[in-house]
């Protein structure tokens, strides 16, 4: 008797056991990633929020100070395929928001796909070259594509690697119509987006009404002192001027756009109303607004967080309304940079200087023609990798490890480059401190020969088109972490932490594997 009572206790609280963990694993993950976010601008223009936005997370939620890439030449493609991967990009093969085909001398976004067609949109897309699978496909996969995943995002690149390879859909705002666009790799539309897409939704429509005035008081812009004009500003969005939606992309309101489609995700597609856990990715803008990026300190960018502080405030209370706080695990990160072009005055003493690609890798051809021969060694420079011509080695029998090293001796001695390291010596494990950031930011297929770090202070210039890179600098961008809801305890961490740490402490808290390329454990404060 004694035995079948304390069989039955053992069955009962397993069971009870079981519904605890069950209850624990959120309905709904929403993972917020903020392009460009500055973690001192959320100290500085908090006077303006309100409570149910930023101040929610720095009040409530876990936090981590500081998000650490150990990798250099950060942009949006390769920092949100790390935090979805949770691995480098030695190990997912995004370096970059774009790859450059020396073949056809033509520089494409890094996920182009010809196979794939767009909807609503003349690009073509797929994830095909992610090479790691992501939270999503990790989720779709434990559920047997029962799980719901979406991406959504300002461009192509992070709605897709948000999204993942086993995604629903990924869908970004087009270019050129200021349309919802997709890839025929996913396979449907929910009918509200084809709804926005179309009418008197549609963006198109609305735009000649959105009007960009300075959105606070005067006296409110003071978190930055360094802003001496202060003049009222008015922008408009031409449908009919080239770059409109790019444009209109770096702007306040595309922030509140993002929101906008991601309530109809929450609303009319059910997420967070499924048995197994659901997926929404979103990306926003913290940047600075495309017409003032020359300035460092604006207004513009004080009016972009704030309606940031609104749109995140709206995207909190549709979930609560919809599926509850309790029940929905909140993530919210940065991409680790922050875009600086800002024009340095004449008459002011600098540090620093500027790095031409082209009449780089035109001497170093000189050099190589003097020492083996009168042949085009070097192919071409992108994303400051030089590409040498391997045929051309391998045809007159050189030792392309040698050739490699007497290159980057050469190009060692060029002013504003801090070191250079070759391919062969990051394939044969030779990387040490100092190099460990370009190996962790390369891929070793597709890498360049040469791949070059720059000074402090050194900007890169695109002699062809004129256009400057922002400036080297060694300075971090604090770039806070935010977990919120799903019962978790308010805390506030000061040590800094890895992006990779952030996918497995997602898949740890919905109880699934870690992305395949993931080899870091879950942040051990979140429980």
């Amino acid at each position: 008797m004694n035995r079948i009572f304390t069989s039955l206790l053992a069955i009962l609280l397993a069971i009870s056991g079981l519904k605890a963990q069950q209850q624990h694993a959120p309905k709904l993950v929403v993972c917020i990633n903020i392009d460009q976010l500055r973690g001192d601008y959320l100290e500085y223009f908090k006077h303006t929020f309100g409570e149910h936005g930023f101040k929610r997370l720095l009040n409530d939620a876990v936090v981590y100070r500081h998000v650490q890439y150990e990798f250099g030449n950060i942009d949006r493609a390769n920092a949100s395929a790390t935090v979805f991967t949770g691995s480098n990009p030695c190990y997912h093969s995004i370096t970059g928001v774009t790859r450059y085909d020396f073949d056809k001398e033509l520089e494409r976004s890094c996920l182009y796909d010809a196979h794939y067609l767009g909807n609503y949109t003349h690009q073509n897309f797929s994830p095909k070259n992610l090479l790691s699978s992501t939270i999503g496909d990790e989720l779709k996969l434990a559920s047997k594509g029962a799980s719901l995943v979406y991406g959504i995002a300002p461009e192509a690149e992070n709605a897709i690697i948000s999204a993942g390879h086993a995604a629903d859909g990924a869908f970004w705002l087009d270019d050129y119509n200021g349309k919802w666009a997709t890839t025929t790799f996913y396979k449907n539309i929910p009918k509200y987006v084809d709804k926005l897409n179309s009418g008197q939704e549609s963006l198109s429509q609305r735009l000649p009404s959105i009007i960009w005035e300075p959105l606070l008081a005067t006296d409110k812009y003071s978190s930055l002192p360094y802003i001496t004009d202060k003049k009222p500003y008015k922008y408009t969005f031409n449908e009919k001027e080239v770059g409109c939606y790019q444009r209109f992309k770096t702007s306040a309101y595309i922030n509140p756009e993002i929101t906008r489609l991601a309530v109809q995700f929450i609303n009319s597609g059910e997420l967070g109303s499924h048995p197994t856990p659901d997926l929404l990715s979103l990306t926003y803008y913290g940047g600075n607004f495309a017409d003032v990026q020359s300035q460092t300190y604006t207004c513009e960018v004080q009016d972009i967080y704030y309606l940031l502080d609104k749109s995140l405030e709206e995207l909190f209370t549709a979930i609560d309304k919809k599926v509850g706080l309790q029940k929905t695990l909140i993530i919210v990160t940065g991409t680790g940079y922050y875009t600086d072009i800002s024009i340095e005055p004449e008459d002011e003493t600098t540090v620093g200087g500027t790095f031409y690609p082209k009449r780089c890798i035109a001497m170093l051809n000189m050099f190589l023609r003097a020492a083996y021969g009168q042949k085009d060694w070097v192919t071409g420079y992108h994303n400051q990798q030089i590409f040498l011509n391997r045929k051309i080695v391998e045809d007159e029998k050189l030792d392309l490890d040698a050739f490699q090293k007497k290159a980057a001796e050469f190009i060692a001695e060029f002013s504003g480059v801090q070191q250079v390291t070759t391919d062969l010596t990051l394939r044969a494990g030779e990387w040490n401190e100092g190099s460990a950031t370009l190996r962790y930011g390369t891929y070793h297929i597709g890498r360049g020969d040469l791949i070059i770090e720059l000074m402090p202070g050194w900007g890169v210039e695109d002699e062809q088109t004129g256009k400057k890179a922002k400036i080297k600098r060694n300075n971090a961008v604090i770039t806070p972490l935010y977990l919120y809801g799903n019962g978790l305890k308010t805390n506030h961490i000061d040590r800094t932490v890895y992006a990779t740490e952030i996918a497995p402490t997602i898949t740890n808290a919905l109880r699934i594997k870690a992305p395949n390329a993931c080899s870091d454990l879950p942040l051990v404060e979140v429980k």
